[in-house]
């Protein structure tokens, strides 16, 4: 969970997030290389003579500095494509859950479960415990086991939803009419919280998301799935 004065990401508890965090590193040392290079020759223009017989025709630097944003532009762009394709594979899920998006709930539904479904609605502050967190918490968790990977079927019923969870990765849309998907390993047990990525309509900043991850032999005991 994000805290106050938060600068980075959130702790990665998915591979998928790692590899995400690792990426945004990359990208940002380039980012500080190109700004610096960038800032260095705003002083060298600001504080040397505007015209320099030495530099009026230099057809290497041109050279240089045509194939060197070609050659930035494919180190990233290599990882970038190497994450997406990650994100997109489904290798063999062991359990699969579905979400639906409502104006403006999450609707769950366990289809290894016998249909178990249940909606998740975001608690009013009349009805939070100390340590709740205010917009946040739900009546209804999700819960799901770690190091098992679970994919989830994420579809809405009447207008644009977006599933996200910052820590595990997650950002897929809600769309009626399609059921789109995403699969994810958590790594560590935990509570994760996430909400509604898209502007949905009047109450779009009310549709909290909370996983409750847990080991594996403990969620295949059964009273989990007690609401």
């Amino acid at each position: 969970m994000a805290h106050a004065a938060q600068v980075g990401l959130q702790d990665a508890t998915s591979p998928i997030m790692e590899e995400l965090i690792s990426f945004h590193d990359h990208a940002l040392m380039i980012i500080f290389l190109i700004s610096f290079l960038v800032l260095y020759a705003l002083f060298l223009t600001l504080t040397t003579k505007l015209t320099n017989t030495n530099i009026t025709d230099a057809q290497e630097m041109e050279t240089v500095w045509t194939i060197l944003p070609a050659i930035i532009l494919v180190l990233i762009a290599l990882p970038s494509l190497r994450i997406l394709y990650l994100t997109d594979e489904i290798n063999d899920p062991s359990f699969t859950i579905k979400a639906i998006g409502h104006q403006w709930y999450w609707a769950y539904e366990y289809t290894d479960y016998g249909g178990l479904i249940f909606n998740s609605y975001m608690l009013p502050p009349l009805f939070l415990e100390p340590g709740d967190l205010r917009l946040l918490e739900v009546d209804n968790r999700v819960v799901l086991p770690i190091e098992a990977p679970v994919r989830m079927m994420i579809t809405s019923q009447d207008v644009l939803h977006s599933w996200t969870v910052p820590s595990l990765g997650l950002k897929t849309d809600a769309i009626p009419g399609r059921l789109n998907q995403t699969t994810f390993t958590a790594t560590r047990p935990g509570v994760y919280y996430g909400q509604c990525s898209e502007i949905c309509g009047a109450n779009h900043s009310f549709m909290p998301i909370v996983l409750e991850l847990i080991p594996l032999k403990i969620f295949e005991m059964g009273p989990v799935f007690t609401l």
